[in-house]
């Protein structure tokens, strides 16, 4: 495969990098702003075109990195190209290829190709890529390309089907995202208490590694633990009465969470007491 890159921001450079390193055709970069793409071509050893054309002409892989509201544009301006046989695609984790109009006419071959993890920066995040998981979704004849590539770098990888991308990146967005803002709740909460930011960080690092360590390990009802597990019913009043607004909904709602996986993992809790955690938490 000769891969060629079109957008050089984070995505862009860290998987040119990861390609290169490991031996692996990047043909080169396109980017609006001529600087960027020189820059990215500087830092994976390849080169820099000021014309998407070029680089089309020189690759038979596309590879299309940009943001989601301008890939449709890049596309529009690819299929007036000769792509005959060439894989496209893209990074996007909520489009499918869909987004690829008319692209069995113009007889080549559409892919989305995602990878489950979050891109922090644009010169070191590549050195994360080694054991990442990749979705697929797409034709055929650019599946099997794909599967090939990944096989050989080593990186796990599932097909998905194009309805399922948009839950399948709101999976990924709560995994990631929606952690980021539970652990800022729970620093704030730290904070409430008379703690810096820093010292609720430091203090809390223990009790997040721990879980997050046994949540891979072992799976998330193994890793079950506190108040709505053992039925606590006045820990559990305890911690309503001290919060208020979207603080004690955010509680209520992960708590009434957490009550449905305890019911899975079968305590041997009086149920009386589950009844009443139900109702506190209605």
């Amino acid at each position: 495969m000769k891969i060629g890159i079109i957008g050089a921001g984070r995505v862009g450079c860290s998987m040119g990098k990861y390609l290169t390193d490991r031996g692996k055709t990047v043909t080169g970069f396109y980017s609006q702003t001529y600087e960027n793409a020189a820059a990215a071509a500087k830092f994976t050893g390849t080169d820099c075109f000021r014309t998407m054309e070029e680089l089309v002409a020189l690759s038979d892989t596309l590879w299309i990195a940009v943001p989601d509201d301008e890939i449709g544009a890049v596309w529009d301006c690819m299929k007036g190209m000769s792509i005959d046989g060439r894989i496209i695609c893209h990074f996007s984790g909520s489009l499918s290829s869909d987004v690829f109009n008319g692209i069995d006419e113009k007889q080549a071959c559409g892919a989305s190709i995602h990878p489950m993890l979050a891109f922090r920066d644009k010169y070191s995040s590549y050195g994360q890529l080694d054991n990442c998981f990749f979705t697929l979704e797409g034709s055929a004849c650019a599946l099997e390309r794909l599967e090939g590539l990944l096989q050989e770098l080593g990186n796990p990888y599932r097909r998905i089907n194009a309805r399922d991308k948009a839950k399948y990146h709101c999976a990924a967005s709560v995994l990631s995202n929606d952690v980021l803002a539970l652990l800022d709740l729970g620093f704030g909460l730290l904070e409430q208490c008379g703690f810096t930011v820093e010292e609720a960080v430091h203090a809390a690092s223990a009790l997040v590694k721990g879980n997050v360590e046994n949540i891979l390990a072992k799976g998330t009802l193994p890793s079950m633990t506190g108040p709505v597990l053992r039925g606590d019913v006045s820990t559990v009043e305890k911690h309503l009465a001290v919060l208020s607004g979207e603080e004690r909904e955010i509680y209520r709602l992960l708590a009434r969470r957490l009550f449905e996986m305890a019911k899975k993992r079968q305590e041997k809790v009086p149920e009386e007491k589950y009844e009443r955690m139900q109702e506190i938490l209605k």
